[in-house]
């Protein structure tokens, strides 16, 4: 017997709104949290910064030695040495960024630059070419692309400097907005959950 799709997906929904609307007060408390470190970590980026690097050191080390053991133990499966260096690798990046700190934030911010910039190009070539098949969005993503680029240049610019406090602007902001949307989805489910007044 055939199931309806559209029922499947009607009752997904509908017990993914119970779920959030039956713990609500959860989200809210982690958006408030999300918001209060974001904002500690805008008001501290250097150490915010730092705090990245070492939590980032932290599991790539430990995924390395994961990954290091399960390599050993199926030592006689195909990949064998990709598996061995890729371990290999992430052991010793985890090592350089917790032994070196703030060489490690230089190399993130190296790393987060060479981002922007490809995603910058990257958006621009994607929006002209939206705008050649005449859609409506790739004026958004023309301003999207073009402030990547602005925004990787003045890192660029701000070496090596930048490196103390870009990390920890980047993840306050993240922090801040992932905040208030759960925040926000919080109230909605309270204001939808059965029961609530109206």
């Amino acid at each position: 017997m055939a199931t309806n799709p559209s029922n499947d997906v009607q009752q997904l929904r509908s017990a993914f709104r119970a779920t959030v609307g039956h713990h609500w007060v959860l989200f809210l408390s982690e958006g408030i949290a999300l918001l209060i470190l974001g904002s500690l970590a805008i008001i501290v980026p250097a150490l915010a910064s730092l705090a990245a690097t070492l939590i980032f050191g932290w599991i790539l080390l430990l995924s390395g030695v994961v990954g290091l053991i399960a390599t050993i133990r199926a030592r006689h499966a195909p990949g064998f040495w990709w598996s061995l260096i890729s371990a290999l690798i992430a052991i010793a990046a985890g090592v350089v960024l917790l032994g070196w700190p703030l060489r490690g934030m230089f190399s993130l911010t190296a790393v987060l630059i060479a981002f922007l910039i490809i995603e910058g190009v990257a958006s621009i070539l994607y929006a002209l070419e939206h705008r050649r098949g005449v859609s409506g969005r790739w004026g958004w993503m023309l301003a999207s692309g073009v402030l990547d680029l602005i925004l990787g240049a003045i890192l660029l610019a701000g070496l090596p400097g930048s490196a103390v406090w870009a990390l920890g602007i980047i993840i306050g902001i993240n922090m801040i907005f992932g905040g208030w949307a759960l925040i926000a989805m919080a109230l909605a489910a309270r204001a939808n959950a059965p029961g609530s007044p109206a």
